[in-house]
């Protein structure tokens, strides 16, 4: 049985990384024979058109690796993570070709979530003790569990800022639920799962670290959103019992810490906006990505340094998990805040040194 579930997993990374690796050519091409290019604007770090429509690739590789190498009648929900999944992508194929407003877009997403909580069951039911909560009353867990996946959905579009990072985090992110899935044994659908778009993420990121050679586009970022909010939400979900082998304690907020990065960045910037009196989804350049980048590090090194500070922020909140809830998310949102202050102190600094010069 391990060794099936180990070539599964290998299997389904090779053939999404070669279906992927495959597919961004034509695409490219394509792409270009259209017209399709993400124009520079203000929400943009380049400054050159790039194509778009990236996020298909990675979606070929990935649906063909969930439907050839899981196994539905072991889990039955993958049908709905299979609908949930078309969804979420022409939604972004639709953003990235034509545009659509933001209220359309999160409509969408509501209905992609809505899909896997209610008919998939893949929802949030127990709250650990915190704010004195455990069991949670259906019609809330409903509630919370659309809202929880449509963040997580939102946190990886909004990061998708400079070039490799929401790749590359997304390679962190698949990789620790994947290995952590595969350990359990009873998961391996996860497991695969996970796998496949890891090997997805790795060979797009091949074409779209700097300089880029093609975007991702809402098309990629909200697929990725949304697989990743399944697998935070089973994995939550696994450790409300304490009976299985490699029990994470503070489960809630250890799943916190895997996706740190893009869900404080996505609280910081809606924030700033609200404050300002704009609408959250709104374009600027306030993201923490664009500070490094102010700062004057490349888009490489601007990825580098988050991943960095995202594997620590993961090694950290599963080494002190036994901590309890409200310690450990207390350390997580000091750490981030003080790392996030202290970047943008240094942007701010760089930038009136660079108004002197200019003066």
């Amino acid at each position: 049985m391990l060794v099936g579930t180990i070539d599964s997993l290998i299997f389904s990374f090779i053939s999404s990384f070669a279906i992927t690796y495959l597919a961004v050519p034509s695409i490219i091409l394509v792409a270009k024979a259209k017209n399709l290019y993400d124009e520079p604007s203000e929400r943009t770090s380049h400054y050159f058109k790039k194509p778009t429509l990236g996020g298909m690739a990675i979606f070929a590789g990935l649906i063909f690796s969930i439907t050839f190498w899981t196994d539905f009648s072991q889990c039955w929900r993958l049908q709905y993570l299979l609908a949930a999944i078309t969804i979420i992508s022409f939604i972004g194929l639709y953003d990235d070709i034509i545009g659509l407003p933001p209220f359309k877009k999160a409509m969408g997403q509501l209905i992609a979530s809505f899909i896997l909580v209610v008919w998939g069951n893949i929802r949030i039911t127990y709250f650990f003790g915190i704010f004195g909560l455990y069991e949670l009353p259906y019609i809330v867990s409903i509630l919370f569990s659309a809202f929880t996946i449509f963040i997580i959905i939102n946190a990886f579009n909004f990061i998708d800022g400079i070039d490799g990072l929401a790749s590359t985090l997304g390679i962190i992110v698949s990789l620790t639920f994947g290995i952590y899935f595969f350990m359990l044994k009873d998961f391996n659908q996860e497991a695969i799962v996970s796998f496949s778009l890891v090997g997805s993420l790795i060979a797009f990121l091949i074409y779209n670290m700097s300089p880029a050679k093609i975007f991702m586009g809402d098309t990629g970022s909200l697929m990725i959103g949304l697989i990743i909010a399944v697998l935070t939400i089973e994995f939550i979900e696994i450790n409300k019992f304490p009976a299985y082998p490699y029990y994470v304690h503070s489960a809630p907020v250890v799943a916190i810490g895997i996706l740190l990065i893009p869900l404080f960045d996505l609280l910081r910037v809606f924030t700033i906006r609200i404050y300002k009196r704009k609408s959250p989804f709104s374009p600027d350049k306030n993201h923490i990505h664009h500070l490094l980048l102010k700062i004057g590090y490349s888009h490489n090194f601007a990825t580098f340094l988050m991943s960095v500070f995202s594997l620590f922020i993961i090694f950290l909140v599963f080494l002190l998990q036994g901590i309890g809830n409200y310690r450990l998310g207390f350390l997580v949102l000091g750490l981030v805040v003080i790392v996030t202050a202290l970047i943008y102190y240094i942007s701010k600094k760089k930038e009136k040194k660079q108004n002197i010069m200019n003066d």
